[in-house]
């Protein structure tokens, strides 16, 4: 019963958001700050490839629309309207969950530093010192391509909204041809954003292998 209750206590935890008292109940149960960053590393990754999907959908619906040759045109505003907002929460995800990897992160490294400091034999200190370093520059590379695939969410997401507008006050063939012109200018940002993703997910792989090789 009492671990029945400190499980919903940790799990309450985590989702008033009070990290350090979190981590240090998921330390108690085995769970080490390590661990949860591995876990919300691959989360992350896999929320960006869950994103890049979306959008590659929302571009081939948007697509579609632009050579429209009849049929109903409220029904296919009212399709990329709703692929909009879902891929409107597929970015908002991404950055929810590229801010629990910051989170968890900054614990682990502060605690580490701090550890550091506490060994009494300068080979394990330096050992562990190299460690850190080798981790941290890797965490270091990994954060800055996720914030950089992060970064162009809203400029592919800016023009999508653009033609959903559009196409709501305009719901005629001869309008809705008119958008073709705005095709390139769409893949663009969304081409930009699959590269950065592509990155940023291989990023994140070899960071799980290396703290898995340890």
């Amino acid at each position: 019963m009492k671990t029945r209750l400190f499980v919903l206590l940790v799990i309450l935890l985590g989702l008033s958001g009070c990290s350090s008292a979190y981590y240090g109940a998921m330390e108690k149960l085995g769970v080490h700050k390590r661990d949860i960053m591995v876990d919300r590393v691959k989360e992350a990754r896999d929320s960006q490839n869950e994103a890049k999907i979306q959008f590659l959908t929302a571009m081939e619906q948007f697509k579609s629309v632009v050579n429209f040759k009849g049929g109903n045109l409220e029904k296919e505003y009212n399709k990329l309207n709703d692929t909009l907002k879902e891929s409107e929460a597929k970015a908002e995800d991404v950055c929810n969950h590229i801010s629990a990897v910051e989170d968890v992160s900054d614990a682990l490294f502060r605690e580490w530093r701090s550890e550091i400091k506490q060994y009494n034999s300068d080979t394990l200190r330096k050992s562990s010192q190299g460690k850190y370093d080798i981790t941290k520059k890797k965490y270091t590379e990994l954060i800055k391509a996720m914030k950089k695939a992060e970064a162009k969410l809203e400029p592919a997401l800016a023009p999508l909204r653009d033609q959903v507008l559009f196409m709501k006050h305009n719901l005629n063939a001869k309008a809705i041809a008119g958008l073709s012109s705005e095709v390139y200018s769409v893949q663009t940002n969304v081409d930009k954003l699959v590269s950065e993703i592509e990155s940023a997910t291989a990023q994140a792989d070899s960071f799980i292998a290396s703290l898995q090789e340890e």
